[in-house]
């Protein structure tokens, strides 16, 4: 079991480089512009740890010209992976960020998601996401959201979602198959141990130890096969921030980034957002188990709505 000691620097089960997992490397190797970057699991790719998501100002079809400049602003300061979905805006953030991929998709690791189970309607969905992306591929696709284990269940069934995503493998349609979940971890130990995945997308913030963790058995199971691990709600959509928060932007990343994570995606509102994270992500350092133990401290108070996710959605 991970815990707060056993994910930091000199702890855990032999220091840090197990801590953070397979294929993790240390924050001081940059990538392209200065962006550290970690395997992607044994997916073959390395990505920055800081990542775009689409959801903010990403997803909103209205505001496609402020979202072309977070989209360009993020790729020429190293950002490589970028995750959608077709349920992000009704398609709005597809559409957005197609209009960037078509000049710069040899930049990106690009990533959407299914939110149907099934076969038919999986298949449906990958070609409405490709047209929006203006792509003939995605490098990752996810079963979205995988809450019960019902979920599950009808992803891997005979005629499930699962197997029209091992089809569009085989013929180069997607490089990679993940699943997603932020409310409930046992959920997602069920996929993982009944399906072998490429990647796991998964919450991780400074509040998530308080309750129902993900950051114990799952990240863990996860890291002994090898996975892709992506972390999300590092902020818990900005309410565990200052002013009026518990942590600033750095402390909440750096906490998520200093587990055995691949990368970190954030929704964006602004190029000066980008630019903050990509700062922090260049001076990133895993903090130490004291460290990480005072950032769940102060948050403590907030657990509710650092773990909002998990009641609600």
């Amino acid at each position: 079991m991970y815990t707060t000691a056993g994910a930091v620097a000199g702890l855990g089960i032999t220091g840090i480089e197990a801590a953070r997992g397979p294929g993790a490397v240390s924050a001081a190797d940059p990538g392209s512009e200065g962006m550290p970057r970690r395997k992607l699991g044994r997916t073959g790719h390395q990505v920055s740890i800081f990542s775009l998501g689409g959801e903010s100002t990403v997803q909103q079809a209205g505001r496609q010209e402020e979202a072309t400049a977070i989209l360009e602003k993020a790729l020429d300061l190293g950002v490589n992976y970028i995750d959608t979905s077709p349920t992000y805006g009704g398609g709005g953030s597809e559409s957005n960020i197609g209009q960037v991929m078509a000049r710069r998709r040899k930049d990106v690791f690009l990533a959407s998601k299914t939110h149907d189970r099934t076969y038919d309607g999986t298949m449906r969905l990958i070609e409405q996401s490709l047209k929006r992306l203006q792509t003939d591929y995605l490098d990752l696709y996810q079963v979205h959201n995988v809450r019960v284990n019902d979920d599950v269940d009808q992803a891997l069934g005979r005629q499930g979602a699962v197997r029209a995503m091992e089809k569009l493998k085989s013929e180069k349609v997607i490089r990679n198959i993940g699943i997603t979940g932020h409310k409930d971890p046992d959920v997602l130990i069920r996929g993982i141990t009944r399906h072998n995945f490429d990647t796991v997308l998964l919450s991780l913030n400074a509040g998530d130890i308080h309750y129902r963790p993900f950051q114990e058995d799952l990240l863990e199971k996860a890291a002994e096969k090898q996975m892709g691990i992506i972390a999300m709600k590092v902020t818990a959509v900005s309410r565990i921030l200052k002013p009026g928060g518990a942590v600033s932007m750095q402390e909440a990343l750096g906490y998520t980034l200093s587990f055995p994570v691949s990368t970190a995606i954030i929704g964006i509102s602004s190029v000066e957002q980008v630019e903050e994270n990509v700062r922090i992500a260049r001076e990133f350092e895993p903090f130490t188990g004291n460290e990480l133990a005072r950032i769940e401290d102060k948050v403590r108070p907030h657990q509710d709505q650092a773990n909002f996710f998990k009641h609600y959605w």
